[in-house]
């Protein structure tokens, strides 16, 4: 019972950190173009190929392909 208390907040917060580390940074060559978040581009909720969700810096940066100059 002792190890229940220690392993089931354990998964949780494995399971919580897991879930949102995979959703931090954008695709791999703009991860390695800009090492941004997401969350500089994208609006918060389920983007997809078709709906982005694209904030303002993130639609300055689609037209330019670069964050100089983007709104902030």
């Amino acid at each position: 019972m002792k190890s229940l208390r220690l392993i089931l907040p354990a998964a949780t917060l494995l399971a919580a950190l897991m879930s949102t580390s995979l959703l931090s940074f954008g695709t791999p060559a703009i991860q390695k173009k800009e090492a941004k978040p997401c969350a500089t581009c994208h609006e918060k909720g389920k983007a997809t190929k078709e709906n982005p969700m694209l904030n303002a810096v993130g639609k300055y940066y689609k037209e330019k392909k670069t964050l100089e100059g983007a709104p902030k």
